[in-house]
């Protein structure tokens, strides 16, 4: 057991090596590479052209960059070749990105550029990098969309994207959510459905080589750079042209964030384990901080399997995992068996933390989840089979021997919305408790659609700090029940907008099978063994 003053200073300790680690990695850049650095770069004072803020046109042709103009990050696209080693690879291959890092800083932007293709890409099935760029990386996207760059391309009425980045991961973006119409990147080679880690042969684009191929001779209206020399010189060959600044509240600019309510698109379902950018310290301080997590997260399982609920509870805030109850005083704790709780869907954990929350058995039914999951379980779980009337008859069964844990969306949602709720459950019982459940993580995500689901519980553990909010809403009133008189679909809208009004959740119509199509290309069933 991990006393949880010990614990937070273990956390402070790993990210105090990784500042030292980083700070050092960042001073063995040669010196001549520092000022070539800062010579390819313009001070705000010293640009020709004026900021992105300063735009107002529309219906225009614009063209841009992805790295360092569309997104606010940085000029380095090094996080997201992370995400694809990590995610799309191995945790060695992200590894060895992350010892290279400091070696690229000797070398310039090209060959820079073609090695964290080769060591990202190398090897990897070109179903995998798609799946990346399609689950994953649009949540990153979105998050660190450039808020006055995005406006300027939203209103053109063309709109072009040169880009050094590989064409195979921002494409799919740009389309879907910008809109955009012609997308320039970097072409990879493939031998058998299998990257190889080497451009093809015409190498990186060249950005006025392309702008020329595109627009001919004519130009067009709008150019977004970065303070590049190279988006410098791509910005002389349009009509008019703006800056995008890092930065920008330093240069007394408006903030370039983008809040949620702004994107092109809601993002509803995302995939992927990691929680975070990963940026170089950021990655450090996960490797530095893997060591310790993995047996965390193996101790905290084991206890939460072996010990009664009482101890296991007062065991994991010790060891830094918090549960955050509210409504314990509207549970009526003389009522007969046969309550039905009705609980958002975070994480397969969500029947286990409930019961804890409780202090008392319950059973849960589940969809699709993996036998190692139900084997560890330390409450009773029973499999539905998408058949509405065994599955009907499973539950009555369940609800007369004990209370009953249901997660009517299906499926889980990490964004802060509610999914379509199945009606079945409100056939089956009058005494019914909506269950507003939330989750919050900093490093990894304890939910995936195409990886191995029976690691879910594991990387949920091997966050520094989880943390499940529970609250409990009440027994629903019989008059919203359907002995009330009121339609199962009465019933399940009525508590999935008391949920949403509950965690400040938008209710949507989208279902399980909207987020394994968008996600995984299936359905989501796991087909079952005679």
């Amino acid at each position: 057991m991990v006393p949880a003053t010990g614990f937070l200073r273990l956390v402070d300790l790993v990210q105090i090596l990784a500042n030292s680690y980083y700070r050092a990695a960042r001073k063995i850049r040669a010196p001549s590479l520092q000022a070539r650095a800062a010579g390819s770069r313009m001070q705000p004072a010293e640009l020709p052209y004026p900021s992105v803020t300063k735009c107002g046109r529309t219906g225009h042709a614009v063209v841009c960059d992805i790295n360092g103009c569309l997104l606010r990050s940085s000029t380095s696209f090094f996080p997201y070749f992370m995400l694809v080693a990590f995610e799309g690879g191995s945790i060695l291959r992200a590894l060895l990105l992350l010892v290279a890092y400091p070696f690229l800083h000797f070398l310039n932007h090209d060959a820079g550029m073609r090695a964290m293709v080769f060591i990202s890409f190398c090897g990897l099935k070109l179903e995998d990098v798609q799946t990346v760029a399609r689950a994953v990386l649009p949540k990153f996207f979105l998050q660190e969309l450039h808020l006055q760059a995005y406006e300027v391309v939203a209103a053109a009425k063309k709109k072009v994207v040169i880009t050094s980045v590989p064409r195979v991961l921002v494409e799919g973006f740009l389309r879907e959510y910008l809109n955009v119409d012609v997308v320039v990147g970097t072409e990879l080679q493939m031998v058998r459905g299998r990257f190889t880690g080497f451009l093809t042969t015409s190498g990186l684009p060249v950005k006025d080589k392309a702008l020329k191929e595109i627009f001919g001779d004519s130009k067009p209206d709008v150019g977004l750079g970065s303070t590049s020399s190279e988006d410098q010189h791509l910005l002389t060959l349009c009509k008019e042209a703006y800056v995008v600044y890092r930065q920008d509240e330093k240069n007394g600019l408006p903030s370039s964030i983008m809040a949620r309510e702004k994107y092109p698109k809601p993002l509803v379902f995302h995939d992927g384990r990691l929680a975070f950018l990963p940026t170089p310290m950021a990655s450090l301080i996960m490797f530095l901080w893997l060591p310790f997590a993995f047996p965390l997260a193996i101790f905290r399982i084991v206890i939460g399997i072996s010990l009664p609920m009482k101890f296991a509870r007062a065991i994991a805030a010790m060891d830094g995992v918090q549960i955050r109850v509210k409504g314990l005083d509207r549970v009526d704790r003389n009522a007969q068996k046969g309550v039905l709780y009705v609980c958002s869907h975070r994480t397969l954990l969500d029947p286990v933390i409930l019961s804890s929350a409780l202090q008392k058995p319950l059973s849960a039914v589940t969809y699709s989840v993996s036998r190692t999951s139900e084997i560890l379980s330390p409450i009773k779980t029973v499999r539905l089979t998408r058949n509405r009337e065994r599955d009907a008859e499973t539950m009555n069964r369940l609800l007369k021997e004990g209370d009953l844990v249901v997660c009517p969306e299906g499926t889980t949602c990490r964004e802060p919305y509610l999914l379509r709720f199945s009606s079945l459950f409100a056939e089956l019982a009058d005494d019914i408790v909506p269950v507003a459940m939330n989750t919050s993580v900093s490093m990894f995500y304890g939910t995936t659609a195409s990886g191995f689901k029976c690691l879910d519980p594991l990387f949920f553990m091997m966050n520094p700090s989880p943390v499940y909010e529970v609250e409990i809403l009440g027994l629903l009133p019989r008059e919203m029940t359907c002995a009330g008189g009121k339609s199962s679909w009465d019933v399940a809208n009525f508590i999935q907008k008391q949920m949403a009004d509950a965690l400040g959740f938008e209710c949507t119509k989208l279902t399980r099978r909207d987020k394994y199509l968008m996600l995984a290309g299936n359905e989501g069933i796991v087909p079952q063994k005679k």
